[in-house]
């Protein structure tokens, strides 16, 4: 059963930093790209990054420069550092692996609110 348990969010003030985890277990982790992606109230989900299998890393626009996924294969776990938050960062996010052995499969989210 493929599964990703994700950690961390809460509350921040805006310039703060906070980081999520997502544990993956069910595959064989180190051989899987990995996304990260959010969800703000009222907006559709949009992508804030992604790791292919090696480590190579993207993000988009909005989050480049202060978002950073990292990935400890060795711990089935990728990582979404997030620094200089603003209050167009709060939404709910969610870890992904789109092509896992049981096809797309989501973390079950984790609420982040920038505010002061």
């Amino acid at each position: 059963q493929v599964q990703l348990v994700q950690s961390g969010g809460g509350l921040v003030q805006p310039g703060g930093s906070l980081r999520l985890s997502c544990v993956a277990s069910g595959f064989i982790f180190s051989n899987y790209g990995m996304t990260w992606h959010r969800q703000a109230p009222g907006k559709k989900r949009e992508l804030v990054g992604l790791s292919t299998d090696s480590g190579v890393t993207h993000y988009p626009e909005p989050v480049r420069g202060r978002f950073t996924i990292v990935r400890e294969d060795a711990k089935n776990t990728v990582y979404l550092q997030m620094n200089n938050l603003e209050s167009d960062d709060t939404a709910v996010y969610y870890c992904n692996v789109p092509h896992s052995p049981q096809g797309d499969v989501w973390g079950q989210g984790t609420q982040v609110t920038v505010s002061s």
